[in-house]
């Protein structure tokens, strides 16, 4: 591959990329510009020979790479039981030449595709039915949308398919699927429905739209499994009483090559294509003990295995299902409808069909279907499935309310602010389906232990079955069955699927409580951390000063909150509206007041009954020449308990005084009182304070330590000082001022997600609501999850030992080693469950 670089100055570009090189589409009138690329493709197999830098003409346009405009789709796949399913489904799909990459999440059952030009789902399905699994589209193109259609007309699998190819061929169409067995079409389109509708009558069906779909399909049911399991259990145990009724021993071996047959089928098809795609997985070992087995004679053994196996199998499927809907089921809590407001009309429509500025009605006791701004009406808002919380939060006009939360009381007017796709609830499931897919440092080295242990295992098997017979140690038949079982044996299901069941269900139960872990890499640098720093202001304080005492020393209380009302509404200072609030909420009206001037740096001054009033610091007062002996002590006390002092008065004396403070958040004691129960060695705080007034707020909040007077770039070196002192440091902050800090510290915290995008990016983990009631939560769930995933491992290990041990002295039946994994492997998963279920 030859390439060069050159840099120059781009005009009105925009880069996107292609196999890890930049390509860069620059505006044609700028003819001297060039483009810069960089040679780090990861796809070693296309041989590229380009030069990086060349001129931009007329003739570039007709430069294209196909392959770059291909976008990753999103499929989910169902019946995938151990992550050895989804590294053999990975390795078929990318076999095909009409993929260019796959990837296959086990966590979250997602499949990733970049396919070719010749790519399509029907391709894409039928390679994954050959490998026993079931794949559904999850994902459309941008801008489009996903409509369900009941299809009239249709006699035969063969209709169903006439009319996805004609779908098909609309040009704004772009997937189809088209069902016999349910009568149903769902396609993904940005065309008008009533356009879709007459294409289907065009050759001679009948469309209709199907409203109020679920955003989420089910996955296809497993009672025929159970009812296939069930019936070839009977025929195991009719053959196997069949040796104590002296019935002819051809029938129940007839019996049991039947059952043989049924429960094996699926697991023998995905073996062939397993082998086929270089992947040693439990089906291929499964299939090789039971036809095995029937080799040497022992067909209840055979029988029994693949029954077993066909049990755990199932049983292992409910369960994991049951922790992936632990995440998908928060998007069934937005409607999937809205009521819209058209002039003095409501009209209900489909969410999807909702655009940014429409105004929804949401009567009392309904969800919101998405997010919007309060025009008109008040009400409480449960927003639990957003932030966590369980107390209802007050809402008026002018705020954010959010899809998924419950409207307690009061009906409202909410103008959209976010399309379906872009809501805070999608947000955070397409964030959590993210981080369920990362694996964690556990679950990456057993998963690079595990493709190494099975096939040495297998390995040794066939010596096993070999070696022993050759040099006369025993039977052909005594050493093949030993040989079988340590192949029941070879694979390593618990162990590869103790840790990243753990992880879902942990990240589940987190997301559920309002904290967003972004990947098992961060839940267990959670577990391990001991000392967590916390930014001052905006973090365990609200960030909003509050009038905190007033003194009125020459006139009463309620005229000098007046005076400052009158003074201070013209200001926009923080301080100035803290005070103007506190008078208005006491029901202080102003005075009538003329020629107000702000004096920088120090205060305000108007004329209220022809007398000149100051609202300002002790340096304005000075400057007046009042005398200030007597305040002069108070004034440094409420300094150094970090307040800020508002002198009111004339240019003859001092009327009173009203101290401004940042107030500290209702929850920051309980939390850091909640953190330290939980064994956290340090819990400090930094701030840009004075010291004085640092050790008052530390002795306030009861933390270990703080660290004061410090700037933006002083708080990574506070961050830093702890690292060097050996521990393992988390920090908290608001996800924007203090963004150094957070990337500094083994582990960033952010405060107020919802409604921040900034927030929910910056972090590692994320509080949505503004509070940190939630840290020590999320702090014993993280070191919960690390003690589950270590008894999981040790469980699965020391199981594996005991049978591989059993086996030699003739102790363990195949039917035993199949006990041994698939029940192993439940024992795993509900034991991850308890992650789920774990609360605060």
């Amino acid at each position: 591959m030859s390439d060069s670089c050159c840099k120059t100055q781009k005009t009105k570009e925009e880069a996107s990329t292609f196999n890890g090189f930049e390509i860069t589409a620059i505006d044609s009138k700028s003819h001297s510009s060039t483009t810069c690329c960089e040679s780090t493709s990861k796809n070693e197999e296309a041989t590229i020979n380009t030069s990086c830098c060349s001129t931009v003409n007329e003739k570039a346009e007709t430069i294209t790479f196909e392959e770059s405009k291909k976008e990753k789709e999103e499929y989910r796949v169902h019946g995938m039981d151990c992550p050895s399913c989804a590294t053999t489904l990975e390795k078929g799909i990318r076999r095909l030449k009409e993929v260019q990459d796959a990837t296959v999440h086990y966590g979250t059952s997602k499949l990733q595709v970049v396919g070719t030009n010749g790519f399509t789902f029907d391709v894409l399905e039928q390679e994954v039915q050959k490998l026993g699994f079931h794949v559904e589209p999850i994902t459309q193109k941008k801008g489009s949308k996903t409509d369900t259609f009941e299809v009239a007309g249709m006699d035969c699998g063969n209709c169903a398919q006439s009319i996805a190819n004609h779908v098909n061929k609309i040009p704004s169409v772009h997937n189809v699927q088209v069902s016999f067995a349910t009568g149903k079409m769902k396609v993904d389109h940005d065309d008008h429905v009533e356009n879709i509708i007459s294409e289907v009558a065009k050759i001679g069906y009948k469309a209709s739209l199907v409203t109020n779909i679920k955003k989420q399909e089910s996955p296809p049911t497993q009672k025929h499994e159970y009812g296939l399991i069930t019936f070839t259990g009977i025929l195991i145990a009719f053959g196997f009483l069949g040796s104590y009724l002296d019935l002819p021993s051809i029938l129940s071996s007839l019996l049991y090559a039947v059952a043989i047959g049924i429960s094996g089928y699926k697991p023998f098809k995905s073996a062939f294509y397993a082998i086929k795609s270089r992947s040693l997985d439990m089906n291929v070992l499964m299939s090789v003990a039971v036809i095995g087995a029937v080799i040497i004679g022992e067909w209840f053994e055979g029988a029994t295995v693949i029954w077993l196996f066909a049990l755990g199998t199932t049983l292992q499927n409910r369960s994991i299902e049951q922790t992936r809907r632990s995440i998908r089921n928060l998007m069934d809590l937005a409607p999937s409808e809205a009521w819209i407001k058209d002039g003095v009309q409501l009209v209900k429509k489909p969410v999807e069909e909702v655009q940014v500025g429409d105004i929804v009605v949401i009567k009392p006791g309904d969800r919101v279907p998405l997010d919007g701004t309060i025009l008109t009406g008040e009400s409480s808002i449960n927003q639990a499935p957003i932030t966590g919380e369980s107390i209802p939060v007050d809402k008026f006009e002018g705020d954010s309310v959010y899809a998924g939360t419950i409207n307690e009381s009061g009906s409202l007017e909410v103008e959209v602010t976010n399309l379906v796709e872009d809501t805070t609830i999608s947000k955070i499931i397409h964030l959590v389906e993210e981080a369920q897919e990362q694996k964690a440092p556990t679950q990456a080295f057993i998963d690079k232990f595990a493709s190494i242990y099975t096939p040495v295992v297998f390995v040794i098997a066939l010596i096993v079955i070999v070696a022993p017979p050759l040099f006369g140690l025993g039977t052909w038949g005594e050493w093949v069955y030993k040989g079988l079982a340590l192949l029941v044996v070879a694979c390593p299901c618990a162990l590869v699927i103790s840790t990243p069941v753990a992880i879902v269900s942990a990240i589940g139960n987190a997301a559920k409580n309002g904290v967003l872990v972004k990947g098992g890499t961060f839940l267990e640098k959670a577990g391990a951390v001991n000392a967590i720093a916390f930014d001052k202001t905006g973090t365990l304080t609200e960030g909003k000063p509050k009038v905190s005492s007033v003194h009125a020393l020459t006139t009463s209380e309620e005229n000098l909150l007046s005076i400052a009302l009158t003074l201070e509404d013209y200001s926009t200072h923080p301080i100035a509206k803290a005070i103007a609030d506190h008078a208005r909420n006491g029901g202080i009206l102003a005075q009538n007041g003329s020629g107000f001037k702000n004096i920088v740096g120090k205060g305000v001054q108007a004329t209220i009954d022809d007398t000149v009033y100051y609202a300002g610091n002790i340096r304005l007062f000075e400057e007046l020449n009042l005398s200030l002996d007597s305040l002069r002590s108070d004034v440094d006390q409420w300094q150094s308990q970090g307040k800020s002092v508002v002198i009111i008065g004339t240019n003859s004396k001092i009327l009173g005084v009203i101290t401004v403070s940042d107030t500290l958040r209702k929850t920051t004691v309980q939390a850091l009182t909640g953190l330290k129960q939980v064994g956290m060695k340090q819990v400090i705080m930094l701030t840009g304070d004075n010291k004085g007034t640092a050790k008052m707020i530390s002795n306030e909040v009861n933390v270990t330590r703080y660290f004061a007077e410090l700037l933006p770039e002083d708080k990574v070196n506070a961050i830093k000082s702890l690292q060097q002192e050996g521990y393992k440091v988390a920090m908290v902050g608001d996800g924007i001022n203090d963004a150094p800090a957070l990337a500094t510290s083994d582990l960033g915290i952010a405060m107020g997600g919802a409604g921040t995008d900034t927030a929910m990016e910056t972090a590692d983990i994320v509080l949505m609501a503004d509070n940190m009631e939630k840290l020590p939560h999320t702090v014993k769930l993280s070191r919960k999850a690390l003690a589950i995933i270590k008894q999981n491992i040790w469980f699965s290990i020391i199981v594996k030992l005991a049978a591989l041990v059993f086996i030699f002295p003739g102790w363990l039946t195949l039917w035993m080693a199949v006990l041994s994994d698939t029940g192993a492997a439940i024992i795993v998963i509900l034991n991850s469950f308890r992650l789920l279920k774990m609360k605060d």
